[in-house]
């Protein structure tokens, strides 16, 4: 079976594109006016472990991994302190989960409706 490499790269930018946008919006929240292209380096470390690692079975090996290497991104991109990167990575964390569960409830409601 031949898999197309277009939905796969379809899928990646859109994973970048919603951990960026979630990234901007945990440093805005924590650290004030930032800059937007900074969020686009940060968002691509999730997507890239999040497609990396999804062959394993257990997701939070992913949670895990991909929340410290967004911690080790958001320090070094930011130039914070731990505290702060610590800050900024688990309002990144909450806010992507509470978005993608918002957006996901979102698509399966629409999914139900009448055509």
């Amino acid at each position: 079976m031949a898999v197309s490499v277009v939905p796969l790269l379809g899928t990646f930018v859109v994973a970048v594109v919603f951990y960026s946008v979630t990234a901007h919006l945990a440093a805005r929240f924590v650290l004030g006016d930032v800059p937007l292209k900074r969020a686009f380096v940060v968002g691509l470390v999730p997507a890239i472990i999040s497609f990396a690692l999804q062959a394993y079975q257990n997701p939070a090996i992913i949670i895990v991994l991909a929340l410290a290497a967004d911690f080790f991104t958001i320090r070094a991109v930011y130039r914070l302190r731990y505290r702060t990167a610590g800050m900024v990575a688990v309002v990144h964390y909450t806010v992507s989960v509470i978005l993608g569960l918002t957006i996901f409830n979102l698509v399966r409601l629409l999914g139900t409706a009448p055509t």
